[in-house]
């Protein structure tokens, strides 16, 4: 069974500004573009196993039915699974950050 993922304007803002942070600090376009690949990638087992992300240990997130989802070493994905088999991509966060501010 095959879900779709859908990304949110306010993930796919958040993920902009992530890559476009790692491309002007690093004077490089294709380490973003390379970096964007990994994630877009690891967002990828979302469609085969949307339950791959765990459940918060944050109770509000939980309640609210978030998954979260390590996607690389710095970077995490908050998503819901909906009953249309959609994965929705709420927030991609830096997890050296107090991202659940973010997420709210």
């Amino acid at each position: 069974m095959s879900y779709t993922l859908v990304r949110t304007d306010k993930f796919d803002e958040e993920l902009f500004n992530i890559i476009y942070y790692i491309a002007t600090s690093s004077h490089s376009k294709d380490i973003a573009l390379n970096y964007l690949s990994k994630i877009e990638e690891a967002m990828e087992v979302l469609k085969t196993f949307p339950e791959a992300g765990v459940v918060p240990k944050n109770r509000t997130l939980s309640k609210q039915g978030f998954r979260a989802l390590v996607i690389t070493k710095h970077h995490m994905v908050f998503y819901k699974i909906n009953v249309n088999q959609e994965v929705v991509l709420y927030h991609i966060v830096d997890t050296r950050r107090n991202y659940f501010k973010l997420v709210r």
